[in-house]
């Protein structure tokens, strides 16, 4: 369920942060859902139990995620943080997609950057 790049140049920490985000946005994580404890998923992902919990520390601390004492992480119901960023992001893409244009890059081109960056198709 959850990817990491380990040749990536960002922080493991931001990338689990950024796949739980975007599993929100999919749908794949729902609503009141539990997330694996921190020592399972370091132990799955191979990474120390540290930079699981600073990712979960940041999701709490932005809404993503809340914690219950002795029962673990769950999403948050709080949606409209997920939709705030989708619709943010959406802009930001927007006006690069404008700058793009205005740069003469052509519509094919963004769209084979796109399928480039994109990881598994449609979603």
């Amino acid at each position: 369920m959850f990817t990491i790049n380990y040749q990536s140049r960002e922080p493991i920490y931001e990338q689990l942060y950024n796949n739980v985000i975007r599993l929100i946005g999919m749908e794949v994580l729902r609503p009141h859902a539990k997330l694996p404890t921190v020592r399972a998923l370091a132990s799955e992902l191979g990474i120390n139990p540290n930079t699981v919990s600073k990712a979960y520390q940041m999701l709490e601390q932005n809404g993503y995620i809340y914690s219950a004492v002795g029962k673990g992480s769950f999403i948050s119901d709080n949606v409209s943080s997920i939709d705030g960023k989708k619709n943010e992001v959406k802009n930001r893409l927007g006006e690069v997609v404008k700058a793009a244009s205005n740069a003469g890059i052509t519509k094919p081109e963004v769209i084979a950057i796109v399928d480039d960056v994109y990881p598994g198709g449609d979603k």
